[in-house]
């Protein structure tokens, strides 16, 4: 018997907790939703389907709070299983359904249709359109969290009017964003991370999920001066800022996530690691989980501790001056001396 694709969606939405547990297994029920990390099977709960009906947001509907990728529950096999074109995934879902194989003309049309979505074109796009974070709301945006210095900060842009979708209600709006890039451990951009604001920089935007990421960031992240024997990484970009504030010379990274800090990807000259963690249960799973793999590929690994609850906390409450004092208590003696609170060339300017 020959089924069309709207049939075949209505069959999985009926099967969308039996098509989570099949292609998503790491996640799990909680409520009327199925969550999981991320597309790739991750544990977290940044992805969500719904298994419920809920007006306008149907059963087998998903969004990825943190990519802002969405779809139906078509989509999401091609995702997780990798399919390369929607005939292979109409197949693949006639087979969860026990569905004899088939071919119809909606099938052939919307495979001639399917493009695959480049996420890093989308990622330089945004990129593109953006400015220099001086003299912005992004700017005024991170002096209100206490990081001051902005001079070498090129990952760092601003984006007046970034597009914003959100995943529950499938509303698109516009909302300025401090943007960061995501690069390689060559230098290449693969994505960007967007901090959505509020319209004066005083605080986040008031949307669901006001930080997310577009692109290749699986093992890349931004970057804050050129890395080579020693480095600094951290989650979120407020974190790395609050401890280049204070270290401003030394080389450091924003995983942008707990889940990809454990994933960083190490340049082949690194010989020792500071890994700034945050104060919660999946920021010690992803230090434990970084610093293991850096001590396997020869590296020595030092996890850098916050006070509160993470590093940009400390600076909002103690200033940079207690931040630097407490971080120069867990850095190696010879790193205290290498990596100055000012950059030589200011010592110099600054000389009488």
């Amino acid at each position: 018997m020959s089924y069309d694709i709207h049939e075949l969606a209505r069959r999985l939405a009926v099967e969308a907790e039996a098509v989570c547990r099949r292609y998503l297994p790491a996640g799990r029920r909680e409520g009327g939703h199925w969550r999981v990390g991320d597309l790739r099977n991750s544990p977290g709960r940044s992805l969500y389907v719904r298994l419920t009906d809920a007006g306008k947001c149907a059963p087998g509907r998903w969004a990825d709070m943190a990519t802002g990728e969405h779809g139906d529950l078509l989509d999401l096999i091609r995702e997780t299983r990798r399919l390369a074109t929607f005939a292979e995934t109409v197949d693949e879902a006639r087979a969860f359904l026990r569905l004899p194989a088939c071919e119809t003309k909606a099938i052939r049309d919307r495979t001639r249709r399917s493009r695959p979505f480049d996420r890093q074109m989308a990622a330089r796009r945004i990129i593109a359109a953006s400015l220099p974070i001086g003299g912005t709301i992004a700017e005024t945006y991170l002096r209100r969290r206490g990081v001051c210095a902005f001079a070498d900060y090129a990952a760092l842009r601003f984006h007046p009017n970034c597009f914003y979708r959100d995943g529950e209600t499938g509303r698109c709006e516009r909302w300025p964003a401090l943007l960061a890039i995501v690069t390689d451990l060559g230098g290449a951009t693969t994505g960007v991370h967007r901090t959505y604001l509020a319209r004066n920089g005083g605080a986040k935007s008031p949307v669901a999920t006001p930080r997310r990421s577009l692109g290749a960031i699986l093992g890349h992240g931004a970057r804050f001066g050129r890395a080579l024997d020693v480095m600094a990484a951290g989650e979120g970009v407020e974190t790395v800022l609050s401890l280049h504030s204070a270290l401003p010379t030394m080389p450091m990274v924003a995983a942008l996530s707990a889940s990809n800090l454990a994933a960083i990807l190490l340049p082949s000259s690194l010989r020792r690691l500071y890994v700034a963690r945050d104060a919660d249960q999946a920021g010690a799973r992803a230090t434990a989980a970084l610093c293991q793999r850096a001590t396997q590929q020869g590296v020595e690994a030092i996890t850098l501790t916050p006070r509160l609850g993470d590093f940009n906390d400390d600076l909002c409450a103690f200033g940079v001056g207690a931040l630097r004092a407490w971080l120069a208590r867990q850095l190696a003696a010879e790193d205290v001396e290498r990596f100055p609170a000012t950059p030589s060339n200011e010592r110099e300017e600054r000389r009488p």
